[in-house]
């Protein structure tokens, strides 16, 4: 098996992964949910790529994302640092005493579940499994309406804990304490790079992710999410500068990840003269330590064309970081497809490749790092009324900032994923099929049956990657 390690690092970067993790979730959920489309059973997925079993001292089994989160202190919200599966003895305070005045202790108040968590975790709690038996275990619980729970996450989301569905393991969730700053003064890689030279940060960061590689047999790639637009670029260089030094030949794919918010006209000449510094800083440094660079994050996701049908506003955190965990999460379909023995049906299904795979098709025969442009459409557009001659190219926008739609690169490398494009009567259609749509004219299959880097599943949209 070949496995992936995700890396979060950053506020943003954190609001599109918990995304990411509960679609992740809703898979796995409806994989075994005998209700469920039989779509969802023949996937094809190896979730193992993403996830680790585990379990906890009371013998019982764990499944968590193979993942390392990193933020500021407080940033969790209402959920622990040390998860949920797992039970976390306190430190106990030392009978020595070498301070004989009073003492006060000022604590400050735990941050309250939301309506969803609550709803989420009495549900969770209803039943529970004693040798093989499904037992009831709920009492008198609450009716949550679903408009509720809908209107909790609308007006009332602050962390990006806040709507997750999902368990981490205590080696996941890392908090930067004692830096004694708000969060909007940790605004440049300078700062970044100053919190991490004290103390065990970066060490205890590092011990972390060595936690999850070690146990693997056989990494494909680093996944990083990092939101550059501020100090954690600083964090997410200095662990990505670890990773060359011990895993020199593991690619690592990363997406720079960008809220609306960071955009925001700094007024003076002087800050904007330091953002620029900062994003020249930020980028020469994250990229000279990955394989591919990927920035995601326009300055206005709610005007732009990739939201022609959605209502997104872009001050909310919550909504735009849907839109681009919805196009990582195809993105990395390919890299959990898994082994397709010589009898599966491929009509839906081909094109898997692993994180290698896909740096060495963008990149070419050139050693130098790249940079890649994220297009995508969503929801997918069906094949149904299209005019004679369209092709799904046409549909796609970039959520790359700074790209012209019309200009064309006849040098450019592309790879596409496409998954959820409907035929007449919402039929799926096949890889081949949807292949016609993709490049306006007739394709076959090789000689194994299949397309190369092209996959067709059924829960998502199509994006490409081009590099320039």
């Amino acid at each position: 098996m070949k496995e992936i390690v995700t890396v979060q690092v950053g506020g943003f970067a954190n609001f599109v992964g918990s995304h990411f993790w509960n679609f992740q979730d809703e898979l796995l959920g409806l994989a075994e949910d005998p209700y469920a489309d039989s779509v969802f059973k023949k996937q094809h997925l190896d979730m193992d790529v993403l996830y680790r079993t585990g379990e906890t001292q009371q013998g019982i089994l764990t499944y968590t994302p193979r993942l390392v989160s990193i933020g500021f202190q407080g940033s969790l919200g209402s959920i622990s640092s040390h998860g949920t599966l797992y039970n976390h003895e306190p430190t106990t305070t030392s009978d020595v005493t070498t301070w004989t005045a009073g003492v006060s202790t000022h604590m400050a108040e735990r941050h309250k579940k939301n309506l969803f968590l609550r709803s989420l975790y009495e549900e969770q709690d209803k039943t529970t499994t004693v040798d093989d038996r499904t037992v009831d275990r709920s009492g008198p619980q609450r009716e949550y309406q679903d408009k509720d729970i809908v209107e909790s996450l609308e007006k009332g989301v602050k962390f990006w804990t806040d709507f997750s569905k999902v368990d981490y393991h205590p080696q996941s969730l890392y908090e930067l304490s004692g830096l004694w700053m708000d969060d909007w003064e940790f605004d440049n890689y300078g700062i970044g790079r100053d919190a991490l030279a004290h103390g065990l940060r970066e060490e205890e960061i590092s011990e972390r992710l060595r936690f999850f590689v070690e146990e693997c047999d056989r990494v494909q790639g680093f996944q990083f999410m990092v939101d550059d637009s501020g100090g954690f670029s600083a964090v997410a260089a200095e662990l990505l500068e670890n990773i060359a030094d011990e895993y020199s030949n593991t690619p690592v794919l990363l997406y720079a990840l960008r809220a609306p918010e960071s955009y925001v006209n700094l007024g003076k000449r002087k800050q904007t003269i330091l953002r620029s510094l900062h994003d020249a800083v930020s980028f020469s440094r994250l990229s000279s330590y990955c394989n591919l660079v990927v920035p995601v994050g326009l300055p206005s996701l709610s005007t732009s064309q990739v939201s022609s049908f959605f209502c997104i506003e872009d001050e909310k955190p919550y909504h735009c970081s849907a839109i681009y965990a919805a196009a990582l999460h195809s993105i990395s379909l390919p890299f959990r497809m898994g082994s397709l023995a010589p009898t599966t049906d491929l009509h839906y299904v081909s094109g898997a490749v692993d994180v290698n795979d896909v740096v060495q098709i963008l990149s070419g025969q050139s050693r130098r790092n790249k940079v890649a442009i994220l297009d995508m459409a969503m929801p997918a557009p069906s094949l149904t009324g299209n005019e004679a001659g369209e092709k799904l190219l046409d549909y796609l926008h970039p959520v790359t900032p700074e790209i012209a739609e019309d200009v064309e690169d006849l040098q450019a490398v592309e790879t596409m994923t496409i998954h959820g494009v409907l035929g007449p009567g919402t039929v799926e259609n096949s890889c081949l099929e949807a292949c016609h749509f993709v490049f306006g004219g007739d394709v076959s299959l090789d000689t194994r049956g299949r397309l190369p880097m092209m996959s067709h599943t059924y829960i998502g949209n199509p994006y490409r990657w081009i590099i320039s």
